[in-house]
């Protein structure tokens, strides 16, 4: 086995230089579903920095840049003399052939957008096992023109000369198409072959070597100190409070502040399956008057989430105080958090993370100053999925693991207009019908998001020869694999109907059921 050491401090094997692309976080998780590890780093990161992590090989992602343009991003050009294998992918390999002799100039004819049929000029090495005629996704309107000394080409498209080429024996590989996303028949196959056979990688990023060297992590980080954890039922938060059990027992407290926006049932399922269940310590408290009297005659939904997270804090900070004092804060940050912000608030001292802002499930701003805790974050390397593996090895049930993502300020941000009991008791009921319907059809894994909306307005319809005006009800169903697009789901018929005709007939104070079929973008997810 190897060595107990954090993901933190784990070398990566792979790592990819971020030029802006939109597809980084993707490139990396595609490596880390090959069971080696890999992180996405700034364009900026030095030959020397580079060298200090001995990876085993480096990816060059895309960007929206043209390499040929004043004030394009550039990589250190040292890179292309450590030895290390290089892969550029679209931005990524026009910078290596720029950099090292070639031309780049906009693309001849019409640029390439889309689904594109590969041509296999040479299947060999990068290309080993990619079958001619398979489809690759292609985005770029910039193209290799001339192919810097000793390149040579490995296959091309009907609009696209280059769109993969070898430096063999420095082992310098470019392509033209996009191997990490799904719409690249082949491109698992492209990534296997770079992290491989020319990187000579080991599969050792496995969810229980993970998990082992996480414990030792904190046992070595916390030591005999107290940690508190806002338990929100997320994914996140419910494998993060599993992991630490595991490491650290009785020194981790978990709080969880039911602000009267949960699900229906949620509050109650939580404290029986941590308390009860798992004998892990969550203090309940029950704050729902205190949230919901605070957002009286409020409709405006930036106010509300504001609302939302002042209230939070002050909560938090009041039990906190009762319950500590705590050494440490426990945050269930994740990787795409730690990429998207790269501040770091290091105690110069400890070298240990401050908590400026808090992560929970209600995105609130920052902590009162005498509330600085050391941050404990095991899972702040780990992507959405390798969470749900995470927590599936730690033995949490697949009602969590599965769990859709719900919002932090919960259905205060489902009702459009003011919050009240009688529509929040409205609201819920119709959630769990279009929850429970998607379920029984066998779609809940299928979708990101099926949840239910209702709108601050009345609708006029029939019920029993009598003319009513009741509040119509929004199902919302979308796929999505990130949450950053996303579409609409095409939900059966069948289904649909039986979604209708119960919450019509089971939920009082709605005579009226639509469906929000807008994707994302131009719509959000959520309706607030």
């Amino acid at each position: 086995m190897a060595s107990m050491i954090s993901a933190e401090k784990r070398n990566p094997a792979i790592v990819i230089l971020d030029f802006g692309s939109q597809y980084s976080e993707l490139i990396a998780r595609r490596i880390r579903e090959t069971e080696v590890y890999s992180l996405v780093m700034s364009y900026t990161t030095s030959a020397d920095q580079l060298r200090s992590l001995k990876p085993k090989g480096i990816i060059l992602s895309g960007g929206p840049g043209s390499v040929y343009e004043e004030g394009a991003p550039y990589c250190d050009p040292e890179i292309f003399n450590l030895g290390i294998p290089v892969l550029g992918v679209c931005y990524g390999m026009q910078l290596m052939v720029h950099e090292l002799g070639g031309s780049v100039k906009p693309a001849t004819g019409k640029a390439e957008y889309g689904k594109a049929p590969l041509e296999v000029d040479d299947p060999t090495a990068l290309l080993t096992n990619v079958i001619s005629g398979s489809t690759m996704w292609m985005s770029h309107g910039d193209s290799v023109q001339k192919l810097p000394k000793g390149f040579v080409r490995l296959a091309h498209t009907s609009n696209t000369l280059e769109a993969a080429i070898a430096l063999h024996d420095k082992s310098f590989y470019g392509v033209q198409f996009h191997p990490e996303v799904v719409h690249s028949t082949h491109g698992m196959v492209v990534i296997r072959n770079f992290v491989y056979d020319i990187c000579s990688c080991e599969p050792d990023w496995t969810t229980n070597l993970f998990i082992d060297e996480a414990v030792s992590q904190v046992q070595q980080q916390v030591g005999d100190k107290k940690v508190l954890l806002a338990l929100s039922g997320g994914v996140d938060s419910s494998t993060l409070a599993f992991l630490l059990n595991k490491a650290i027992g009785p020194q981790l407290t978990c709080m969880f502040i039911d602000q009267g926006f949960m699900r229906k049932g949620e509050p109650e399922f939580l404290m029986s399956f941590f308390d009860e269940k798992f004998k892990i310590n969550v203090e309940y408290i029950n704050a729902r008057e205190r949230f919901i009297s605070q957002l009286k005659g409020v409709t405006d939904p930036e106010q509300k989430r504001k609302i939302i997270g002042r209230e939070f804090i002050r909560v938090f900070e009041e039990e906190s105080l009762r319950l500590g004092p705590f050494d440490y804060l426990a945050q269930g940050t994740l990787y795409p958090d730690v990429i998207e912000s790269s501040g770091t608030n290091i105690d110069p001292k400890t070298g240990e993370r401050i908590a400026v802002k808090i992560k929970s499930h209600h995105n609130v701003g920052g902590l009162p100053k005498d509330l600085q805790f050391k941050l404990v974050e095991p899972l702040r390397r780990l992507f959405k999925d390798e969470v749900r593996k995470v927590g599936k090895s730690l033995g949490l049930p697949d009602e969590i693991v599965r769990r859709h993502p719900f919002p932090g300020p919960g259905l205060a941000i489902r009702i459009l207009g003011e919050v009240t009991h009688e529509k929040l008791n409205c609201l819920r009921d119709a959630d769990l019908i279009v929850r429970e319907e998607v379920n029984n059809a066998g779609l809940y894994n299928e979708i990101w998001q099926a949840f239910a909306v209702l709108l601050p307005v009345y609708s006029v319809g029939v019920m029993g020869d009598q003319r009513t005006y009741a509040w119509p009800i929004v199902v919302r169903c979308v796929s999505s694999e990130d949450g950053m697009t996303a579409d609409w789901s095409r939900l059966p018929y069948a289904v649909l109907e039986k979604i209708s005709n119960r919450i019509v007939n089971e939920v009082e104070g709605v005579n009226r059921v639509v469906l929000d079929i807008t994707s994302k973008p131009p719509g959000t997810i959520e309706w607030e």
